[in-house]
């Protein structure tokens, strides 16, 4: 207890004033009834901040210290963190509380255990043999580790996926993980890419430099970027161009901000990039940020991958070495476990240290954005793309496509094919051209059943539908869509029943309950498709208030999987 919360002599504790006895009157005494802080667990909390700054906006980042630090998060520790950035305990909690990766426990209970295992259960891992995982470790961990399921962690290429601590282990099996449990495997490893010298060698930051001088101007790289087409590759598809001039015509100051939430089913590309050319990337945000006149990029960067964070730290640093950038002027942002972060407003709320809930709109972001500003924000693979275009020219990019459209897409493609991964491919390409030319074909035993375009909330297709372009506005008409061009292979050896309900148990996970609709749709359609017979018309009626009435595209999406399973295999859920 702190001298200042201690009660005066004589002084009852309660919430009411009272005077001290004798003559004179002495100043009155409110006493707190509520928590008391803890005065170990301040200087605790103290000590870890060091002169960091106590920002809300900080909050999450603040939260992530003494969860790495301590292995959970305590309410003593919460307390004094609320006490130290001058917020209600509330706000802290409801943060705390909101995110997946944080772990509460009172401070009268046990500690966790030493070790935590999240085994991924999201489609692609689920077909790789994730249950059957999950199972074996139940029986053969000691208390001393923690087993839980976790959804996608963007490593699909190699499912099954597992996660001990912050080390992610790919193409995982029981023998393996006891292994790391064995041998304490916990940190993340950095994979070697091409680093801030060698980049610069190959002409890297010479664009940047070049617009900054006025050798090249707003308007020309403007042109280019509109006159090759490219569009947000998050999933949404607005023409960047588009978006800079909108976000330009907005009084200043600016933000800019990018999207690596990338939490979508399926999808891995931005990881792709970001580990093998990350200056690529940090040039095309650098030179999107001068387009609209931004002095401040944060970049959101979900938290299973801790690798590419440290990666990141180190490059950014080098960046303010090299005096490319100003100390401070880009900050990465740790997401914490929510795919409901991966929508813009809802991330711009997780950056200023709240909730991710979406925001109503309008306003929209590009005038009333993070900390109320004007923000553009943009994916990773959309900035990623703003070089090679600017010095190859619109006409180079517009050259590749295939079926009357124009462009290159970069395709996550994961299931039963022989080799997945990330395929660089023409826009338009079908998913039979796409498995047969860049994926080996099937994988051995596999015949091709049915297939996701676009991640989890993008539909399914049927085999029959396999040479569809695959493509920005070429599946709306079988209602579906490409979003971040995940593609899930499927074959003979899966039940589109069970794809479904996976599907939707992610949605009903990830929901952050602001709607109604959503919120208790997302439940209810679970519960529903679990029926050995699907009742059609009242999932249909579900489908349509979640997709008409949801605030965001989570809700308004995730019946999807629903339609494409009546539609297409029928036979499949009672309804032939």
């Amino acid at each position: 207890m702190t001298d200042d919360h201690k009660p005066a002599p004589e002084i009852k504790q309660s919430g009411q004033a009272h005077r001290h006895p004798g003559k004179g009157r002495k100043k009155a005494l409110y006493v707190n009834k509520g928590r008391r802080l803890d005065q170990g667990a301040q200087a605790e909390v103290r000590a870890l901040l060091g002169d960091r700054p106590r920002r809300r906006d900080l909050l999450i980042e603040h939260l992530h210290l003494l969860q790495d630090h301590f292995g959970c998060l305590t309410a003593r520790h919460l307390h004094a963190l609320a006490d130290e950035m001058a917020l209600p305990m509330s706000k802290v909690f409801e943060v705390a509380s909101f995110y997946a990766h944080f772990d509460f426990i009172e401070d009268n209970e046990d500690p966790l255990p030493e070790f935590t295992i999240r085994v991924c259960d999201s489609l692609s891992c689920e077909m790789a043999g994730s249950a059957a995982l999950l199972s074996e470790l139940a029986e053969r961990c000691g208390e001393h580790v923690r087993i839980m399921r976790a959804p996608c962690m963007g490593r699909c290429d190699k499912a099954p996926v597992a996660e001990l601590g912050h080390n992610h282990i790919t193409s995982v099996t029981t023998a393996k993980l006891l292994a790391a449990v064995e041998q304490r495997s916990i940190t993340p490893s950095v994979t070697k890419n091409l680093g801030f010298e060698a980049y610069s060698q190959t002409g890297g930051y010479a664009l940047l430099r070049a617009l900054r001088s006025g050798e090249r101007t707003y308007g020309q790289l403007a042109k280019e970027i509109a006159e090759s087409g490219l569009r947000g590759l998050g999933g949404a598809g607005f023409p960047a161009a588009r978006k800079w001039s909108f976000v330009r015509a907005a009084p200043g100051p600016r933000l800019l901000c990018i999207n690596a939430d990338e939490g979508e089913p399926g999808t891995f590309k931005d990881r792709h990039y970001l580990e093998q050319d990350p200056h690529r990337f940090l040039e095309g945000m650098l030179i999107a940020a001068w387009a609209i006149d931004a002095k401040t990029c944060f970049i959101y960067l979900r938290d299973e991958y801790p690798g590419l964070r440290l990666l990141l730290e180190a490059e950014i640093a080098n960046l303010e070495r090299a005096g490319l950038v100003e100390p401070g002027s880009v900050e990465l942002r740790r997401g914490a476990g929510a795919y409901i972060c991966g929508e813009e407003s809802a991330l711009i709320e997780s950056i200023e240290g709240k909730r991710g809930l979406p925001r109503h709109r309008p306003p929209y972001v590009a005038q009333v954005g993070l900390f109320g500003m004007p923000t553009l924000v943009h994916n990773v693979e959309t900035v990623y793309w703003i070089r090679e275009i600017a010095e190859k020219g619109a006409s180079w990019f517009k050259s590749h496509g295939r079926h009357g459209r124009t462009g290159l897409r970069s395709y996550s493609v994961s299931g039963r094919v022989t080799e997945p991964g990330v395929k660089l491919a023409p826009a338009g390409i079908t998913a039979r051209e796409l498995i047969n030319e860049y994926c080996g074909g099937m994988s051995a035993g596999h015949t091709l059943k049915a297939y996701l375009p676009g991640g989890a909330s993008g539909g399914i297709l049927p085999a029959s539908l396999a040479d569809v372009p695959l493509d920005f506005d070429t599946l709306q008409q079988y209602d579906c869509f490409i979003g971040s061009a995940a593609v899930i292979v499927l074959s003979e050896a899966d039940s589109m029943r069970d794809v479904a309900l996976n599907l939707m148990r992610f949605f009903a996970d990830e929901s952050c309950g602001q709607c109604t609709p959503c919120r208790n749709g997302t439940a209810m359609a679970v519960e529903l498709m679990q029926h050995e017979t699907w009742d059609a018309e009242l999932l249909q009626e579900l489908s349509t208030v979640m997709a008409d009435a949801s605030i965001c595209g989570l809700g308004q999406a995730a019946p999807n999987p629903i339609a494409c399973v009546l539609k297409h295999f029928p036979e499949e859920v009672g309804n032939a």
